[in-house]
């Protein structure tokens, strides 16, 4: 259940300070959303058969997180936001769970500047399968999916570090454009509109809960590395600090079941408003 953390950029302010960034926006408040744990409902699963059965199926799959980088004059958060389908499944008397990721939205908290993926790098993810661990935990059904490194861009051995080498012969184009690595847009101002060419090592877990209507909602973790193979111009060449914001209020994971027949990334996002609830937004220092 992650993304969770789909081709993140995050630009140091000091380049462009024209734009804006001497009053970034804040984090809005947390938690985004406000996920209620009643007490388990008489309806809930008794036992280990009855939840893997109660959670496995097909999901619309939510999630957002959240990054800061203070190295930056002024610091540069970010909120990435990936949708896709989840699939839990059961195999030998164990769930596994299976992520494809179909598109993906940035929003920077730097007045002026602004990201973009494309579709074709979001869905280029392939995270591995996994083991879910299923426990009851105080009344509710809880569900950890474990990190399972998973590389983009560069071809290698997941569970070792990222490569840092521009000159790197294992680099792919997964999205097919004919650059290294994963391409993403970036405007500052319109004054910079250009591209940047970066690798990725996907490595994020969840931890979630199952609720009363069949909904399973909790949130990322999220350890992914990055680095900047190149850009179309030499202002964007910058490799950042970034990390993920510890608060899990701010890193939410939303898994909704849909009917199998909803399979496509053109009937999600078709369905976004009335599965999800609205994008997070930066707001007014202050307010």
């Amino acid at each position: 259940m992650r993304t969770p953390a789909i081709a993140m950029l995050v630009i140091s302010c000091s380049a462009w300070a024209m734009v804006g960034c001497s009053k970034p926006l804040d984090w809005p408040m947390s938690p985004l959303y406000g996920f209620q744990e009643p007490s388990a409902p008489e309806s809930f699963p008794e036992d280990y058969q009855a939840a893997l059965e109660a959670v496995a199926g097909h999901y619309a799959h939510y999630d957002v997180v959240a990054y800061e980088d203070l190295s930056t004059r002024t610091p540069m958060r970010t909120f990435v936001i990936s949708y896709g389908f989840t699939d839990l499944f059961v195999r030998d008397g164990k769930l596994f769970q299976s992520d494809r990721f179909c598109h993906a939205e940035q929003k920077i908290n730097q007045r002026g500047v602004t990201s973009t993926f494309r579709d074709s790098s979001v869905q280029a993810i392939k995270p591995r399968v996994a083991e879910v661990e299923l426990r009851l935990v105080e009344g509710r059904w809880r569900l950890y999916r474990p990190e399972t490194p998973t590389l983009l861009g560069i071809a290698g051995d997941p569970s070792l570090p990222l490569p840092k080498d521009p000159y790197d012969p294992n680099f792919t184009d997964p999205d097919e454009d004919g650059h290294p690595g994963v391409t993403v847009g970036i405007n500052i101002g319109n004054v910079v509109d250009g591209e940047i060419y970066i690798t990725r090592r996907e490595i994020y877990s969840t931890r979630a809960t199952l609720n009363a209507d069949g909904s399973i909602t909790g949130s990322v973790a999220d350890r992914s590395e990055q680095f900047v193979i190149g850009a179309s111009m030499a202002i964007l060449r910058q490799e950042s600090n970034a990390s993920q914001v510890a608060d899990p209020g701010l890193n939410p994971v939303i898994l909704v079941p849909v009917d199998d027949s909803v399979d496509t990334c053109e009937e999600l996002m078709a369905l976004r408003d009335r599965l999800f609830p609205p994008e997070p937004e930066f707001v007014e220092p202050g307010l």
